[in-house]
């Protein structure tokens, strides 16, 4: 009982003191584990080298459909997410050197290409998609 009060003072002594304790490190390994899980399967695409990357079929490894810019001179590219189901885009997304999501909540299995462009024309992109 004294352990556990002696223990129970300090967090309120480091609370009180605008002190937190890091998370324990399981939780920070679930979240980069689930990171690195849909990253990790993410494919590298060359701009110009089709006119819509795909088509490709949603994984569990993501929620969500991803994509960024890491190669070439372009400052960004525009991209959507066009569903086979609809065969139409979803909305046009500015997508730059960081993970931008381009279609969220998608299910399991779900049939797509990416239809896309450069900021400037004659622009080159290499680019990676996660999904």
């Amino acid at each position: 009982m004294t352990d556990r009060f002696a223990r129970a003072s300090l967090v309120a002594l480091l609370v009180a003191l605008g002190l937190t304790v890091p998370a324990p490190a399981s939780a920070v390994t679930t979240t980069a584990t689930a990171a690195t899980s849909c990253y990790g399967g993410a494919v590298t695409v060359h701009y110009g080298d089709v006119r819509d990357f795909g088509p490709y079929r949603t994984t569990s490894r993501c929620t969500d459909i991803n994509m960024r810019v890491t190669g070439g001179d372009a400052d960004y590219v525009v991209a959507c997410v066009k569903f086979e189901k609809t065969g139409v885009c979803n909305r046009w997304t500015k997508v730059g050197w960081s993970w931008t999501t381009i279609a969220t909540d998608v299910l399991d299995g779900t049939r797509f290409t990416v239809p896309n462009g450069v900021d400037l024309e004659g622009s080159s992109a290499t680019i990676q998609i996660a999904f």
